[in-house]
């Protein structure tokens, strides 16, 4: 998905937000297990979650061994609790899709329990949406 440049608020019932974090997920030991084949199955996974939560996965691009998210939640969603559905899910769905690349890994954990989340304001979107475009994506 592409960031456009309006202001983006929710509108609920009892509260209006503009609630965007950057999330950096990095696999199992640094393993360099993912390819462009591979990021686009995971980001249809991430999708899909976040679409269950009413979360909005904004931007999405990765490297060999993590992947940045930039998504847009509501109020009601905890951070937290996102963060560790995403990665449990995306594991499991994975692991299905691409036994093979388990053989790197520890425990059948795709991705390492460490990540980023970083708070962002609706100004600094675009130069986030940048950065994340930029990443050296492998072939």
């Amino acid at each position: 998905m592409t960031h456009n440049n309006e202001q983006q608020v929710r509108k609920g019932r009892h509260c209006v937000s503009a609630l965007h974090a950057n999330l950096v997920f990095v696999t199992k030991y640094k393993r360099k297990v993912f390819n462009d084949d591979i990021l686009n199955q995971l980001k249809i996974i991430l999708e899909e979650t976040c679409q269950d939560f009413e979360v909005n996965l904004t931007e999405f691009n990765g490297e060999k061994d993590h992947v940045h998210l930039l998504v847009e939640y509501p109020p009601k969603v905890q951070l937290s609790k996102l963060i560790n559905l995403l990665k449990g899910v995306s594991s499991r769905l994975m692991r299905k899709e691409y036994p093979k690349i388990y053989r790197y890994l520890w425990k059948g954990a795709l991705l390492s329990p460490s990540y980023f989340s970083g708070s962002c304001l609706e100004v600094n979107l675009e130069i986030l949406t940048k950065y994340i475009e930029q990443q050296n994506r492998p072939e």
